[in-house]
């Protein structure tokens, strides 16, 4: 009987939709994680854990704590989880070596590098990873090669131990070879998972979704985002959030067009667009995020992050941005589990850069934290220069992915 019962609950768990505004703790992170390469490849590539407590003095808040270095140089940081794992089991990807590692940041006290993995069967360069409602990790592979040369990759499930369970290809007969499963949603409400498909490799743009079943990892349907009036919002697939409903997404695409995809387990999925931004040469629209009725997502052409009203996802109404730099590109954003602040990293005048804004849930509000910076300087945020990396060397550092630790 107890094993029926445990049974409906974790069936009933993987259909409720997640509501991040309604389950978000109250409690403040206290250290932030990010992950981070040697500009110069002089240096390991590492984790690294700055003191965000928002009770630290002055003199500590925003400071280094330690840091973490992986094996290698120049593995090509790039995507961690968005969110920090209740398990503690971080995953983060070298993309430019196809290595990817787990850090064990369950205990506080002692971070450490638990497991790399590389390739899984023929499939190669895992890219991003996303919890399934069992805990494990879903993580999107970019490619493969087979009788014809470089073929569209896969997904692969992994425990947070590092355990491969299965793994499905996106190649099969008939497919549009570009493809390269880059991110994606998991609808566990309604047995589906949909990746975007950009090549990081810069290939041929395209403008593909895929769209999975969750159950057996079987491709269903790909379908294409129409473009709009500029006649190109629709390429460079980028990241899907699923809304509240737990059935709908919201797409972002490098080319900075935002799509509302409806009817995702049906015979006949649509996407529109419904909003856009302007694009700025050699940078793209990024990495988004949803909390509760408001998205937020970069856009390098402003250089500002910037927060929209999504009550009515068909209707985006900007309610607020961040400004940056003239020269300053944000790219990766992250949400703090009480959804109070976000980190905010990106390229060229801000390529060793980290930011911290603050951010109102009530009313879809940011601005910059400006006690986050470092020691003795007037800059906001903190360049990840000039610095003795406990590790050892002192030479600059590129932060990319981030996350905030759970309270």
């Amino acid at each position: 009987m107890m094993s029926f019962l445990l049974a409906v609950m974790l069936v009933v768990a993987m259909t409720l939709p997640r509501n991040a505004a309604q389950s978000a703790p109250t409690t403040p992170s206290d250290f932030l994680y990010v992950w981070s390469a040697s500009i110069d490849s002089s240096g390991p590539d590492f984790l690294a854990v700055f003191d965000v407590r928002t009770h630290a003095t002055a003199d500590r808040y925003g400071t280094l704590v330690t840091t973490i270095p992986v094996p290698g140089r120049g593995n090509g940081t790039h995507h961690v989880e968005h969110e920090m794992p209740a398990d503690g089991q971080l995953f983060a990807n070298g993309f430019k070596s196809g290595q990817s590692f787990i850090f064990d940041l369950a205990n506080r006290n002692a971070p450490r590098l638990a497991k790399q993995f590389g390739e899984v069967g023929a499939l190669m360069h895992p890219h991003s990873f996303w919890r399934l409602p069992n805990g494990h990790v879903l993580s999107t592979f970019q490619m493969q090669h087979d009788s014809l040369g470089l073929a569209p990759g896969g997904l692969v499930e992994i425990t947070p131990s590092g355990t491969v369970v299965r793994s499905a290809t996106a190649n099969f007969a008939g497919v549009d070879r570009r493809i390269r499963p880059y991110s994606a949603a998991i609808l566990p409400s309604i047995d589906r998972v949909v990746t975007t498909t950009s090549d990081m490799e810069k290939g041929d743009s395209i403008r593909a979704l895929q769209l999975w079943r969750l159950s057996d990892l079987s491709v269903q349907q790909t379908i294409e985002l129409p473009n709009g009036p500029r006649g190109d919002e629709g390429y460079n697939t980028a990241e899907p959030r699923m809304l509240p409903d737990g059935k709908t997404l919201l797409v972002s695409t490098f080319n900075c067009g935002l799509y509302l995809v409806e009817h995702i387990a049906s015979t006949t999925p649509s996407a529109r667009l419904v909003a856009s931004f302007p694009r700025k040469a050699g940078t793209s629209c990024a990495v988004p995020v949803l909390v509760g009725n408001y998205y937020l997502i970069t856009v390098p052409a402003w250089s500002a992050v910037v927060s929209l009203d999504i009550s009515d996802p068909s209707h985006p109404r900007e309610v607020s941005r961040i400004t940056l730099g003239t020269n300053d590109v944000p790219h990766w954003i992250g949400i703090e589990p009480n959804h109070e602040r976000v980190v905010i990293t990106g390229y060229q005048a801000m390529k060793t850069r980290v930011l911290i804004a603050r951010f109102d849930a009530k009313t879809g509000a940011l601005a910059l934290d400006k006690r986050f910076h470092a020691a003795g300087s007037s800059e906001v945020g903190v360049r990840m220069e000039h610095i003795a990396w406990p590790h050892g060397g002192h030479e600059a550092a590129v932060p990319h992915g981030a996350v905030f630790s759970r309270p």
